[in-house]
């Protein structure tokens, strides 16, 4: 037996809100945790002297480089994350272009993600604390 009436209809909107609505505040949360890990990321890294370079963006097929007007770190070793000396996360993927070929690319902050590649197709996702340790570890020896 299904109850097919406005009431039923009612209830089901609302649940859907409810999750929809727990669901960003949690995503909220983690972003303002991955964010404070960020900036301290950035502060221990110009404590430490660590090397900043000029970030280079690379084209979503990955076949393009572009300049970009950003200082900083890469934080993983195919340097399509980063960290820049103000303490922002940057995904530094770019669809490509003849602007950006010409005047540069020029990537947005990012919302950085608590764990790094969570659902992704390759399965291997790293907790953003770990990835940042690991990079403070290394050293100028990325």
């Amino acid at each position: 037996m299904t109850d097919d009436g406005p009431a039923w209809r009612e209830r089901r909107q609302h649940a859907v809100r409810a999750h929809a609505a727990a669901e960003a505040r949690q995503r909220a949360v983690e972003q303002a945790e991955a964010a404070e890990l960020v900036a301290r990321f950035a502060e221990q890294a110009l404590r430490r002297g660590l090397r900043t370079r000029r970030l280079v963006a690379v084209s979503y097929d990955g076949h393009r480089r572009y300049r970009t007007h950003l200082t900083g770190w890469y934080i993983d070793r195919a340097h399509t994350r980063a960290v820049d000396i103000a303490g922002r996360y940057f995904l530094l993927t770019v669809p490509a272009s003849l602007a950006a070929r010409l005047f540069g690319a020029r990537p947005e902050p990012s919302p950085p993600p608590l764990v790094v590649g969570r659902g992704g197709r390759d399965g291997e996702s790293l907790p953003m604390a770990t990835l940042l340790s690991n990079r403070l570890a290394a050293g100028d020896d990325w």
